[in-house]
């Protein structure tokens, strides 16, 4: 494990959304979905996530998630992907999303 600098660790802005659009997304290596993640004063942005095992469309629409927002953006097959939302990845390969223990403003930073 690489160690980094606080100076590092700074730069890295993630913050809480809210999913408000979520498609499936057949053009992936990999099963994923497409997610529109409102930010409040830092926008929607795209993210493709492989979260298909433990989550469904529907459950997926209005949740809170925590991202890195400021990443380059990636193309993912045919879509951009704008930010990474976290997960804890399970031995199997699956991902559970983080989120905060309570809702928060979309856009809150998280420290």
């Amino acid at each position: 494990m690489e160690t980094i600098s606080w100076n590092d660790l700074v730069k890295i802005e993630v913050r809480t959304g809210t999913i408000i659009n979520v498609e499936n997304f057949p053009e992936a290596n990999k099963p994923s979905f497409r997610l529109w993640i409102d930010f409040g004063e830092m926008g929607v942005k795209k993210s493709s996530a492989q979260i298909t095992a433990h989550y469904s469309k529907q459950e997926l629409l209005g949740k809170q998630v925590v991202a890195v927002i400021n990443l380059p953006a990636k193309q993912i097959a045919n879509f951009i992907s704008e930010c990474l939302v976290l997960g804890a990845v399970q031995n199997d390969g699956t991902v559970i999303l983080l989120q905060t223990e309570r809702n928060t403003a979309n856009g809150i930073r998280i420290a």
